[in-house]
């Protein structure tokens, strides 16, 4: 197991355990004692944990995700300016996933400009914003797909029927917007049902976009869902620092 998988594998235990001793990441994850604690150093290194006498506790405040109606009002510029390059790498007859993030729901406000996409989602927020405008002319423009599934405070579905429903699709393309996106540790999200929806959508579309805003760039969150290889095309703004150094880790880059 690599060091990237062994520190994913820490954090999706902490996620649930929310404290754990050193003795016992090792067995959880058969290593020594010193890969354990190498790793430990590593994760609190990037904010994701914190060391105390014996083994690590988690830092939800540093790796939580704000509420969709803060997201939204947030470099909401710099997401719109992401959205409209990516409606460059769309055709017409493609079929799309859409995750529930705050820029694939200002993307959804983009695609009311195209047409001729199957597009399917369980973001509520994009299934309004597509339908927001031209009301009498949406159905011509594209088929929408709203994946049925639980709803728990967030304007989203979720759980084992939505997972259930990806699977009876395949897209040309996923278009997901993370937590956090990181060159070692790839797409991360704080939920563990989110992950496992873009996980879906991921393993049934022959493509998959990244769209990160520069403050998302660099940074990890709990669940990995997506490392750097399997990720199509990266698109980030302008104002993202260190875009060379990207390059070395994603196969296609995008700076809007």
């Amino acid at each position: 197991m690599i060091q990237q998988e062994r520190q994913q594998r820490i954090l999706g235990l902490l996620s649930s355990l929310r404290n754990m001793s050193t003795e016992r990441v090792m067995q959880e994850l058969n290593i020594s004692r010193e890969t354990a604690r190498r790793d430990i150093v590593e994760l609190e290194k990037l904010g994701l944990v914190k060391r105390v006498h014996g083994g690590i506790t988690c830092i939800d405040d540093v790796i939580n995700e704000a509420p969709l109606t803060i997201r939204q009002s947030q470099m909401v510029k710099e997401k719109r300016h992401i959205a409209r390059a990516v409606l460059g790498h769309l055709k017409p007859k493609q079929t799309i996933f859409l995750d529930a993030g705050s820029t694939t729901s200002i993307l959804a406000e983009e695609l009311r400009n195209f047409s001729g996409l199957t597009i399917i989602t369980n973001s509520l927020q994009a299934v309004f914003n597509l339908t927001l405008a031209n009301e009498d002319q949406v159905t011509a423009k594209h088929e929408i797909i709203l994946l049925g599934g639980k709803i728990v405070q967030r304007p989203q579905t979720q759980g084992e029927h939505v997972i259930s429903e990806i699977q009876r699709y395949y897209a040309d393309i996923a278009i997901l917007s993370p937590v956090g996106i990181h060159p070692i540790h790839g797409a991360t999200s704080f939920s563990s049902e989110e992950a496992e929806i873009a996980k879906a959508m991921i393993k049934h579309s022959k493509n998959t976009f990244i769209l990160a805003d520069h403050t998302k760039v660099g940074t990890v969150s709990r669940i990995n869902y997506a490392k750097s290889e399997e990720i199509t095309t990266l698109f980030i703004d302008n104002e993202t620092e260190n875009k060379k150094g990207l390059e070395k880790h994603f196969k296609h880059i995008v700076c809007a």
